[in-house]
């Protein structure tokens, strides 16, 4: 009998990704797409600590904007994930600034 391995902690986080984005596109029926309202409940809610240190109150729309890339309206599962990598960069970026600062 053939040993089923435990996923790995990228599979993990590929799954998890994935059900996060379905969970929130599938608020109107459509999971396979992001609407705006369902854009800006995900960021208040799965990113909220972003979106309360803005100043800009018209950021998320900005976002969203530039984050649609076919000008639909909505964001796809790619589209998603530029914006998770985006936010990722910027995390992995802080994180080297600050333990390389000073010594």
């Amino acid at each position: 009998m053939a040993k089923v391995s435990s996923p790995t902690e990228t599979e993990r986080c590929i799954e998890s990704l994935i059900a996060v984005f379905q969970k929130h596109a599938g608020r109107d029926g459509n999971n396979s797409k992001l609407s705006k309202a369902e854009f800006l409940i995900f960021m208040n809610t799965e990113l909220g600590a972003f979106t309360k240190n803005q100043k800009d109150p018209g950021v998320l729309d900005h976002m969203m904007k530039r984050l649609d890339l076919n000008s639909d309206g909505q964001l796809d599962f790619q589209e998603f994930l530029n914006l998770i990598g985006g936010l990722a960069i910027a995390c992995h970026e802080s994180f080297i600034k600050s333990a390389s600062g000073p010594k």
